[in-house]
């Protein structure tokens, strides 16, 4: 089944890849030479599995780099090439030079194609501050108001490296937050270049009095053992909890899940059994999924990532349809979800649609006075 599945998806994506290159030898050929045509096909070929030689030759900078960016051009032009050719194609009906007409198409293609990837890539690389407020109506810490800085999809790798986890952690800082919350994907399924990158060392320097905590997503996996993993963040100054609960003084606690995708996973209502349910309850789940359960089981914060909210619009029309709250705020009876688009990227480095951003959470409790 599987094996079907994955000649159909290389199947499709090698027309797709004909398309592309079709639609650029088409600009390109009145003013080339044929005998371009072989470098050109080499080049295409190359950049093409690109992607895939990087997950081979694990530990390649070089090919991830190349494979990511192709995968930016790649998107753009699956959804830019179509409506190209439907304009180029009604000009026919028009008294327009048909020459005249192809070469301009290619210089605007390839100028907004650029312009889009710059554009993309400040908002991959310019992380916001997106602020919420909620209230829990339940005693909380002597102020009765806890300030939460919450993060999630880093993605930490060859792309989304060194600088990217100082801005982490200089944004963090700066909201001068009582706890932080990493809802998993922390790593993008290589250790390699977290180590490699002294990536958790920045990361220790996050300052914050409760502590930060995580839990792990689908991405944050590689060839190796979990624990390893575990004790790699955790020597960044983090509590990874994994499927685990923790109290912090006698007035909340924390939930970390394993991601939705492990066979593994425990209920939620083996990891609230026996809980101060008087308690603050606040749970980190990287797939923004079970909020009726986690109402249920009264939870009273839940804090997500995954969705990135489709990193490349309109793929956030997906991700509406595939998730009841796919980024920003919901409320659920005394359940808050809160969802993020992430501070990172998967594949392509650039978003358009959505930014990369920190989540502020200012949550006051039942003894706050007034």
């Amino acid at each position: 089944m599987f094996i079907a599945i994955g000649i159909v998806f290389l199947l499709v994506y090698g027309l797709i890849v004909f398309y592309i290159g079709w639609s650029g030898w088409s600009w390109m050929r009145p003013s080339v030479s044929r005998r371009f045509r072989l470098l050109y096909i080499a080049v295409l070929v190359f950049l093409a599995v690109s992607f895939i030689l990087a997950r081979v030759f694990a530990g390649s900078a070089i090919l991830n780099v190349i494979g990511s960016y192709w995968l930016a051009i790649f998107s753009l032009l699956v959804l830019m090439l179509p409506i190209v050719h439907l304009i180029v194609w009604l000009t026919r009906l028009t008294s327009l030079p048909r020459h005249h007409v192809q070469k301009w198409a290619g210089v605007i293609t390839l100028t907004a194609l650029v312009l889009l990837i710059g554009y993309g890539s400040y908002n991959a690389y310019t992380p916001t501050v997106r602020s919420y407020e909620i209230s829990i109506d339940k005693p909380g810490p002597a102020s009765g108001e806890l300030t939460i800085a919450m993060a999630s999809d880093m993605h930490f790798g060859y792309l989304s490296g060194k600088n990217h986890a100082i801005r982490l952690v200089e944004e963090i800082n700066a909201l001068q937050p009582d706890i932080v919350l990493f809802p998993g994907d922390i790593i993008d399924d290589d250790i390699v270049p977290y180590k490699e990158k002294g990536i958790g060392e920045i990361l220790a320097g996050i300052k914050a009095p409760y502590g930060v905590y995580a839990s792990l997503g689908n991405h944050d996996r590689f060839n190796g053992e979990m624990q390893e993993l575990i004790d790699l963040l955790e020597e960044s100054g983090m509590t990874v909890l994994y499927d685990e609960s923790v109290e912090i003084e006698d007035w909340l606690t924390l939930i970390g899940r394993k991601d939705h995708s492990d066979k593994n996973r425990a209920e939620l209502a083996e990891l609230t059994e026996g809980i101060n349910s008087a308690n603050a309850l606040m749970m980190l789940d990287h797939q923004p999924l079970g909020f009726d359960i986690a109402q249920q089981q009264g939870i009273d914060l839940v804090v997500s990532g995954h969705t990135h909210r489709g990193q490349i619009a309109p793929a956030h029309l997906v991700t509406q349809r595939l998730f009841e709250n796919d980024w920003g705020y919901l409320q659920k009876d005394q359940l808050h979800t809160i969802v993020s688009s992430g501070f990172g990227f998967w594949g392509p480095p650039i978003r358009i649609g959505s930014q990369a951003e920190v989540v502020l959470i200012q949550a006051t409790f039942s003894n706050k006075a007034d």
